[in-house]
């Protein structure tokens, strides 16, 4: 799906048509825009931020929403003639994005006030993987065995490791708390339930909140601006594992300037604007997530609200060197796990 964000009402008409080349060369009017290949989730706050950007610079944003996995995937394919200028992901799926040379080096203004980055990716929005269930999981699901009830077959749904960044997400989990080959017997037992492959987490908000399915995967960010913003019918859990304990990992949502950007200068200019303290400052009013900055310190309750869901739920920190070294091959022997291979 591609969406231009001009934002009308913050634009001068004559703005406008500049920016789509309504006079002068057809090459001009091209150089006014900048294409950002996005997973999905931060809709809400992309938004306004796009249009104030669109307004102080008048380069017009054009969106391009899909999975972790096929954001990469788009790049590789048009690697030899790239569309992209700036793209934005999950882990591990950034990192593959470095591996095979579809970043270009660039440092943001305010990288250096984040953790985590490299020289051709930097922390956008913070985030942590969860799981969501509809009311009527009654009662909820709290643990891991919980899942494989009967009672949820065809009830329930998680995106696919390999193609979302979340699904992933899952799957690394589950190594964390089983093991690889307990992950993947543990999966196979949960594929009994699962409706089918999802590309996309964000496409099981809606139907877990209609009660089309009970429960699904998500992320904290994007389920909590879902439910805020959304009025979506859903609740975030941890699933605890046989000790009790309930854990998660950050996913941040990673920014990288696009290898061969044929817009690459007002790609460089749109990440300094979304790293920016003002815009990041906007994380979670807008969209519930944790800004990336170090130095801009949330006090509004939607924050709060990101701090209440996760108490009491432990933090690990996956290697992602590993995690992509053997990424291929988990997502293989998990393929085969399920019978989708």
């Amino acid at each position: 799906m591609r969406r231009r964000l001009l934002a009308a009402a913050l634009i001068p008409l004559t703005g406008a048509l500049a920016a789509c080349g309504g006079t002068g060369s057809a090459d001009a009017g091209d150089d006014k825009t900048v294409t950002v290949y996005s997973v999905d989730g931060l809709a809400d706050w992309y938004t306004p931020q796009f249009a104030a950007f669109t307004a102080q610079t008048g380069i017009a944003v054009e969106l391009v929403e899909s999975g972790s996995g096929e954001v990469v995937s788009r790049l590789q394919q048009e690697k030899a003639n790239t569309q992209a200028d700036v793209a934005v992901t999950l882990p591990p799926y950034i990192q593959k994005a470095e591996a095979e040379g579809l970043l270009a080096a660039y440092t943001p203004a305010g990288a250096d006030k984040t953790v985590g980055g490299s020289a051709n990716y930097t922390p956008l929005v913070n985030n942590y993987l969860c799981f969501i269930h509809n009311p009527a999981a009654d009662p909820a699901p709290s643990t891991w065995d919980s899942l494989l009830d009967a009672r949820f077959k065809g009830k329930l749904q998680y995106s696919t490791p390999g193609q979302a960044g979340d699904g992933t997400a899952v799957l690394i989990q589950l190594q964390h708390e089983l093991g690889k080959q307990g992950a993947l017997d543990y999966l196979a037992k949960l594929e009994e339930s699962n409706v089918g492959p999802s590309s996309s987490t964000g496409k099981l908000q809606p139907k877990v909140s209609k009660g089309e399915i009970l429960v699904a995967n998500g992320d904290v960010q994007m389920n909590l601006a879902s439910i805020h913003n959304d009025g979506s019918r859903f609740e975030i859990f941890f699933p605890a594992g046989a000790d009790g304990k309930r854990s998660t990992f950050a996913i941040p949502y990673f920014m990288g300037l696009a290898d061969g950007a044929p817009h690459g200068e007002n790609g460089r200019k749109l990440m300094d604007f979304l790293l920016s303290p003002e815009a990041q400052q906007q994380v979670s009013l807008a969209a519930y997530g944790i800004p990336a900055r170090g130095d801009v310190t949330a006090t509004d309750e939607n924050f709060a609200a990101v701090q209440k869901a996760m108490e009491g739920v432990e933090i690990w920190q996956p290697d992602w060197t590993r995690v992509l070294a053997d990424l291929d091959a988990d997502v293989a022997a998990y393929l085969d796990a399920v019978g989708q291979s």
